[in-house]
């Protein structure tokens, strides 16, 4: 069930105490959504339940971005990010997420949990900048390189900042 939505110019900002949580299966297909995840994205629970996550992906976030997430969780590290989502009807929201893998007793990684709160305009204006900086890098690298070109800019410009993914994300 993918909806082909445009999107507009319109944001809803999150407030204060909203913390948006889901769950998914190894796929990233959604298990569980709270309220509030439903209030923001449009739409309902039984579209959302076994839909795969990214129904919410806007167009301005990179796919380095979530490349960069997926390699994170695949060390059974979580892994922090801001991220740029889309509601249903086309508008769109920003978070700062907390993304964790759900381990079994054994160490098995089960699922993902997501927590998502309401991002400060600082990181916004900080990250808008860069996401689109490593759009562009993946459009002129073409399908088939792009997330790599994104990640090297990203790299980059952590390295010109001397700090880690996790330090700049954290220090917004």
């Amino acid at each position: 069930m993918k909806y082909k939505t445009e999107p507009t110019t319109h944001e809803r900002v999150m407030r204060e105490d909203d913390f948006i949580v889901s769950k998914t299966d190894l796929k990233g297909r959604i298990t569980y959504c709270n309220r509030i995840f439903i209030e923001f994205s449009g739409y309902t629970e039984a579209e959302l339940l076994d839909a795969p996550h990214n129904i919410i992906r806007h167009p301005d976030m990179p796919r380095g971005v979530f490349k960069f997430l997926w390699d994170t969780l695949a060390q059974k590290k979580e892994c922090f990010a801001y991220v740029k989502n889309m509601c249903k009807n086309g508008d769109f929201y920003w978070v700062m997420a907390n993304v964790t893998p759900d381990l079994d007793a054994q160490g098995n990684v089960m699922g993902y949990f997501s927590v998502r709160r309401k991002a400060s305009p600082k990181a916004i204006a900080v990250v808008s900048g860069l996401y689109k900086a490593m759009l562009d890098a993946e459009y002129r690298a073409g399908a088939k390189d792009a997330c790599d070109a994104s990640l090297a800019l990203l790299g980059d410009v952590l390295k010109q900042k001397g700090v880690s993914y996790e330090q700049l994300i954290l220090s917004l």
